[in-house]
């Protein structure tokens, strides 16, 4: 069975002999690799749509795991019950959308103490979820595959995630400048991706700087004075990751 690169971390970070639940499992890949390699005691694979579901039951019963997998047709969260398993994977959803569903979800996280978490977009909403409700952010991953930039996240319950995550979030200095990395910039960035960035990290923030660019000449055509507004926000958020660029590149000099 062979699972692409981006699944193959997520899988890494699953904590050993865990009770895994993958929501918006699409062909429960991930579930029957971390069974079969004993990454977890069992899974529950969620799927929505009845195309990947009959999927990811074909995959299982194939596997010869129907006795360990439990492939469960339900929106998020609704496919577990509170106390059954104790990890959650996200994968491939937007950030904003995996932020609901763990907001809707929040009473079946009794007992879960780690979450794996990869947003295709918004990874930022996804931060703000996790620290707003205590969750310890404690890794972050990024990398490239088949053109698309993937990142990471790891989360778990701590004694003290409050504590934890008010350090990792704590306002610091940018090598080289004036400039303080802000919560609103590690939060937007990653505290932990931006301690280490390597070159798929810069690639993405590169792309993303182009991008607001593109946003803010589109929005300066308009003569309303809410544009202007906007068009002033995007070119600072823009100043300010060229800086963050800037500095950061030539740290790693």
């Amino acid at each position: 069975m062979k699972l692409s690169a981006r699944l193959i971390q997520i899988a890494e970070r699953l904590p050993m002999g865990c009770k895994l639940a993958d929501i918006g499992s699409d062909h429960a890949l991930l579930p029957v690799y971390a069974v079969k390699n004993g990454l977890a005691l069992s899974a529950v694979a969620g799927e929505v749509n009845e195309g990947p579901l009959k999927a990811a039951q074909q995959q299982v019963a194939q596997a010869g795991l129907t006795s360990s997998i439990a492939v469960r047709k339900g929106d998020g969260l609704a496919v577990v019950s509170p106390g059954e398993v104790d990890t959650i994977t996200i994968a491939g959803m937007g950030g904003a959308l995996i932020a609901s569903i763990l907001e809707a979800g929040q009473e079946k996280l009794a007992g879960v103490h780690t979450l794996v978490l990869q947003p295709n977009v918004g990874e930022d909403l996804v931060r703000r979820w996790l620290l707003r409700h205590e969750w310890a952010l404690t890794e972050e991953s990024i990398l490239e595959e088949d053109g698309k930039i993937y990142e990471i996240l790891t989360a778990r319950r701590l004694s003290d995630s409050a504590g934890f995550n008010a350090q990792l979030y704590a306002p610091r200095a940018l090598p080289g400048s004036e400039m303080k990395l802000t919560e609103e910039l590690l939060l937007l960035l990653g505290p932990w991706l931006i301690k280490e960035p390597n070159a798929v990290w810069f690639e993405k923030w590169h792309g993303e700087i182009k991008q607001l660019e593109r946003i803010r000449s589109s929005v300066a055509s308009s003569s309303h004075e809410a544009s202007r507004i906007k068009e002033q926000e995007l070119a600072e958020l823009a100043r300010q990751l060229k800086e963050v660029m800037e500095c950061l590149q030539k740290d790693k000099q």
